[in-house]
């Protein structure tokens, strides 16, 4: 059987696209908060200064050296940094294609926080967003929006080197032979493939395979499949396309059988669903507004 190539983050930001809105490029002072009213996430360099991040009742998380904080779904936070000095800050809206459907969004969690000295490869990468935040040149905002789009894939990267994942798709992308096979169902979702297939892409003996991938990922492959497979479908049905034609790229003989697979994983029917879907569950982050609330004596 010919193996495919197993670039873990190629077939999943090919289908399901991230992009950065730049709203926050300097200090923050006092008390800062982020609504989650948008549809959006954020994510938050933290170049100088010790901020505590509160989330609701939860314990606050301390800052004290050059950090990032990605949300990746909407969630209430707030900045609490010195008064006078505050703290450096470059924020972005972010958004996952597809939203909650999205499966690089749903196998993150709520938030990740990581010192930027672990992002060894993204230090060049770094300096120039923050060169470019600190500048006033032409083409400064799409500069920084494209930049932090890349801070996001260095992101991806970095969680699964360092395991940080322990169960889901990422965790499953970061094992050295499940990841063959999740690689080949995000680049081929039209093939129809049998577990013997899926374990031969991974190296794995049947048996050994599907016990590995239900303990990693937390269900079959076939669930998973599935849940790939109609993931497409619904990007499929925002951009308009017919039912006949999204059933055939992804892997289902007819309308009848998207069909009836899409109820199984949604509760609703393709057309249902279309129907239930806003303009804003899909898109990309284009005029985000910012959404930082300042309570200190300067916000500059």
């Amino acid at each position: 059987m010919t193996h495919l190539p197993s670039d873990r983050l190629a077939g999943l930001l090919e289908h399901f696209s991230v992009s950065a809105r730049t709203f926050q490029a300097g200090a923050l002072c006092g008390i800062n908060t982020i609504d989650a009213h948008e549809p959006f996430g954020q994510l938050h360099l933290i170049q100088r200064g010790a901020v505590e991040v509160h989330h609701g009742t939860a314990k606050p998380l301390r800052i004290d050296e050059p950090s990032l904080l990605l949300y990746p779904r909407p969630l209430p936070h707030r900045f609490v940094t010195d008064r006078e000095h505050g703290a450096d800050f470059v924020c972005a809206h972010v958004q996952f294609e597809g939203g909650a459907a999205n499966p690089i969004a749903a196998a993150l969690p709520a938030v990740v926080h990581l010192p930027l000295h672990q992002l060894v490869s993204c230090q060049p990468l770094l300096q120039s967003l923050f060169d470019e935040a600190a500048a006033s040149h032409c083409g400064r905002q799409a500069m920084l929006d494209r930049l932090f789009e890349a801070v996001l894939i260095h992101i991806l990267r970095e969680l699964m080197v360092q395991g940080r994942v322990q169960a889901g798709m990422l965790a499953g992308m970061a094992h050295e032979r499940l990841r063959k096979a999740l690689v080949a169902m995000h680049n081929m979702p039209q093939r129809e493939w049998t577990l013997e297939d899926l374990a031969d892409q991974a190296g794995m003996s049947r048996t050994v395979f599907a016990s590995a991938f239900r303990d990693t990922l937390g269900c079959t492959p076939g669930a998973y499949l599935q849940r790939w497979r109609i993931g497409l479908a619904q990007k499929r049905l925002r951009q308009g396309q017919t039912l006949k034609l999204i059933a055939t790229e992804v892997g289902y003989g007819s309308e009848a059988a998207l069909s009836r697979a899409f109820s199984a994983q949604t509760g609703l029917s393709p057309r249902e669903w279309r129907k239930s879907q806003t303009p804003s569950s899909s898109g990309q982050v284009n005029d985000a507004p910012a959404t930082l609330h300042g309570q200190g004596p300067a916000t500059r």
